[in-house]
């Protein structure tokens, strides 16, 4: 196949995943007697929709493949609604429209169990080895300063390296300089000194990564690590933004552009890669559009919260000017890191 190949085969599968967030938000809020009048894969012009008799959907397809949306009758707090409307958000019990919230990030969990089965299915399990053990890429620092697929760090500038955290957060800090770096290589311990890249994508690093095998699993292994591998996804996410607040690990920030990538590299490596890196995105949308801020699901359960808490809603307008606000960084955000994805410093 080709790169192009390649590169459509991602946005098939974001497309998906956006396809399975935002079809959580439409059944629910069917499920709760709410009228949904518009579900779009994209955004911009129009280049297919339809609408089936006796349905207020317009299913449709707009021409910019990134972000997917569903329009529920009731949701806009400046269009008119009528108190009366049955059908509408804004008339829907708390209940309801915090399970409509919340279905479209679940959805995109429970999703990911599915890919990851389909993944372990076909590729197996890929058991990585906690002990410091690393594999290398040719063409990086480490590989340069002699240190080979198999090798185990145990120090670097003589601080003890006990976990990848340690390791990323020590190599990190010294970018462009010479590191000591103690290697065990069998029943050998030596020093190399190599230099982390010092500008560009892998600033800060030597191109090393975990030490991991692929072992077969049985069909009913490959359902147990599809339940069990989404909550570490989750938890990652959790810890990286409790690291970053902390200040002990900076943002990589990834656009549009690096997530095609990085799907097209992963359907390129086969079927199975594929499925796990798709389900492991899933995990990671739901659980990042969960957190408490304006214009995801998580900033809107906010609001439901307060409701719940006081007995009393938030001013709807305020809040559709929070979300807006909210979204507005993040599509600024968005453009900036695609800006750098497509134009890189060198």
């Amino acid at each position: 196949m080709s790169a192009t190949a390649y590169a459509l085969l991602a946005i098939l599968g974001l497309a998906i995943l956006m396809v399975v967030h935002e079809g959580g938000h439409y059944l629910a809020a069917r499920r709760h007697g709410m009228r949904v009048t518009r579900f779009s894969i994209g955004f911009g012009p129009t280049i297919w929709k339809h609408r089936a008799k006796g349905s207020p959907t317009t299913f449709q397809i707009a021409i910019i493949p990134f972000i997917a949306y569903v329009q529920i009758a009731g949701m806009n707090p400046f269009e008119e609604n009528d108190p009366k409307d049955k059908e509408s958000y804004a008339n829907a019990s708390l209940w309801a429209r915090i399970v409509t919230i919340v279905a479209g990030p679940l959805a995109n969990y429970f999703f990911a169990s599915i890919l990851m089965f389909f993944g372990f299915v076909l590729g197996g399990n890929l058991v990585i080895d906690e002990t410091m053990r690393v594999s290398i890429d040719a063409t990086g620092p480490a590989a340069e300063a002699g240190i080979v697929t198999g090798d185990r760090i145990r120090s670097v500038n003589g601080e003890a390296i006990r976990n990848w955290d340690e390791l990323k957060s020590i190599i990190g800090a010294h970018a462009g300089e010479k590191l000591d770096v103690e290697i065990e290589r069998g029943n050998q311990t030596f020093h190399v000194a190599p230099t982390p890249l010092a500008d560009g994508q892998n600033k800060g690093k030597i191109m090393v990564g975990p030490f991991a095998q692929i072992v077969p699993v049985t069909i009913g292994r490959a359902a147990v690590l599809s339940l069990t591998e989404p909550p570490k996804v989750v938890y990652a996410v959790v810890r990286g933004l409790a690291r970053i607040a902390a200040g002990r690990e900076k943002p990589e920030l990834v656009g549009p552009v690096g997530i095609v990538r990085d799907t097209a590299a992963a359907a390129k490596d086969g079927a199975h890669t594929y499925f796990k890196f798709l389900g492991a995105l899933s995990a990671y949308l739901g659980a990042f559009n969960l957190l408490p801020f304006p214009a995801l699901d998580g900033g809107r359960l906010l609001f439901l919260g307060f409701e719940a808490a006081s007995r009393r809603r938030a001013d709807a307008k305020v809040e559709a000017k929070v979300h807006a606000i909210g979204l507005l960084m993040f599509l600024t955000l968005i453009a900036f890191v695609t800006y750098t994805e497509v134009f890189p410093k060198h």
